[in-house]
């Protein structure tokens, strides 16, 4: 995200990163359990954190970033069409791993709220945020006969995604995102005083579409020459 100047927030770039890099791993991990059929865990335990520490921070990070953004509706609505492409090739690789609503999904439609969002004052967005998060607790154990409330956390018992973030409680980290944005980056600048930007890290954070779109293809490709090979 550009501050004044024209120059990227570094900090934001760095974090980005490594959300990303914590996002591979895990899904190196997955791969290798679900299409590969090694005993690796990943639903719980350090995996599990790891996984979840990186989606934490990417909406964090989203909410950030949408309120230093000018076009978060045209940004919603180019990730939305890409979203719908996942969906389908996934789709088309494997129907039992459909991704129905995953985390481009989730923050195509976040960038699209956002004109609304951003008319909640701090105080709203903490108390709004903390009200869906604990909304999630309850929405998991509700079971309807169909799917069509997917997108907001509630589903059948044979709802399926290999990749889903409801709008319910995930939702909630993006206000704090927006919060946050809003208290530390009013000036739309680096809130430090020095800048490690130049690596390899936030370089990744700066091209995380192309990396995300790419990289499940590329571990996919290597694990299975792997289980060929060896």
């Amino acid at each position: 995200m550009k501050a004044n100047a024209g120059k990227r927030i570094w900090e934001l770039d760095f974090f980005r990163g490594i959300a990303l890099l914590f996002m591979v791993y895990f899904h190196v991990v997955y791969d290798m359990n679900e299409f590969f059929s090694y005993q690796v865990i990943y639903g719980s335990g350090i995996n599990f954190y790891i996984g979840k520490a990186s989606v934490i921070l990417f909406i964090l990070i989203s909410g950030v970033s949408c309120s230093l953004s000018r076009s978060n509706v045209k940004r919603g609505l180019k990730l939305f069409g890409i979203a719908l492409l996942v969906s389908l090739f996934s789709y088309l690789y494997n129907p039992d791993f459909v991704i129905k609503f995953g985390v481009i999904h989730f923050f195509s439609v976040c960038m699209l709220l956002y004109p609304v969002l951003k008319k909640l004052n701090n105080a709203l967005l903490l108390i709004f945020g903390t009200i869906i998060i604990s909304l999630g607790y309850f929405t998991s154990n509700i079971k309807l006969s169909h799917d069509y409330l997917f997108p907001f956390g509630v589903t059948s018992a044979n709802f399926a995604s290999s990749d889903y973030y409801s709008l319910i409680p995930w939702l909630g980290l993006f206000l704090y995102g927006i919060f946050l944005g809003n208290i530390f980056y009013k000036e739309k600048k680096s809130i430090f005083s020095f800048s490690i930007g130049g690596n390899i890290i936030s370089f990744a954070g700066r091209h995380t579409l192309l990396v995300y779109l790419a990289h499940q293809p590329v571990i996919l490709g290597v694990l299975a020459l792997i289980n060929h090979f060896y």
